[in-house]
């Protein structure tokens, strides 16, 4: 069976799991929640055990060779995704941690298409079989989970963000880290004094060009001492 979160015809999720109730909550939740109920795009939960032919529902069997641990069959899986409506513009992904890196590059273009499919893994993963559904396969990090719902959650939300009215200002999209390879600038709300550290002159100035300055010096100067593989990029990429 298919549910639905919210229905919109800008972007559609499909997103194939034995815990559909995982999503529950984190969907209907703070800006995404309100993308969702404000139908900017559309999120369907798929259980792939509504898809077991057999008396006991399985989506999990020993894996040839031996091993440990369980593996999710492949033939729930095709049905599930089989079952769903296709697209124009559509991407089908598995979430494993042998995919390529989750990014905000890949959050571009994953929110330009009219349909994701994402299928969340369990147990010690899927039959290989499976990848022939997939277009893609991606990763949330360098690390296990136990379920696949977690990295879907991630990049429903990365991806949901970017569309055109779930941020108020847009501006703020062009602004944040990793949409230029440095990372974001130190900021600061009131009270100008907080327990003996303050808040930088140069912001209570009202002089903004330098504080333009300022921030543009604190991303490089952030970005070269957090993160040095996105400031040799930068250094790459823009010339300085």
């Amino acid at each position: 069976m298919t549910t639905g979160i919210s229905g919109a015809s800008h972007l559609r999720v499909d997103v194939v799991s034995l815990f559909p109730d995982f999503f529950a909550s984190p969907l209907e939740s703070g800006l995404i929640g309100k993308a969702l109920a404000r139908q900017i795009a559309e999120v369907y939960l798929t259980n792939p055990r509504d898809f077991t032919t057999d008396k006991h529902h399985r989506v999990d069997d020993e894996p040839y060779g031996g091993g440990v641990g369980m593996l999710m069959k492949p033939d729930p899986i095709f049905a599930a995704v089989e079952s769903l409506p296709v697209l124009p513009r559509r991407e089908v992904i598995l979430l494993t941690p042998q995919g390529e890196a989750m990014t905000q590059d890949l959050f571009r273009h994953l929110v330009t298409l009219d349909q994701l499919v994402l299928i969340c893994g369990h147990y010690e993963g899927v039959d290989e079989r499976v990848s022939h559904l997939l277009t893609r396969e991606v990763s949330l990090g360098d690390f296990v989970l136990t379920c696949g719902e977690i990295p879907a959650l991630a990049l429903i939300n990365g991806v949901v963000r970017l569309l055109p009215g779930t941020v108020g200002k847009t501006d703020s999209l062009r602004y944040e880290s990793f949409e230029t390879p440095l990372l974001d600038y130190p900021q600061y709300t009131r009270p100008a004094s907080f327990r003996g550290w303050e808040v930088p002159e140069v912001l209570r100035s009202g002089n903004h060009e330098a504080i333009a300055q300022w921030r543009r010096q604190q991303q490089i100067e952030r970005t070269q001492q957090r993160r040095p593989d996105l400031y040799e990029r930068w250094v790459e990429e823009c010339g300085e």
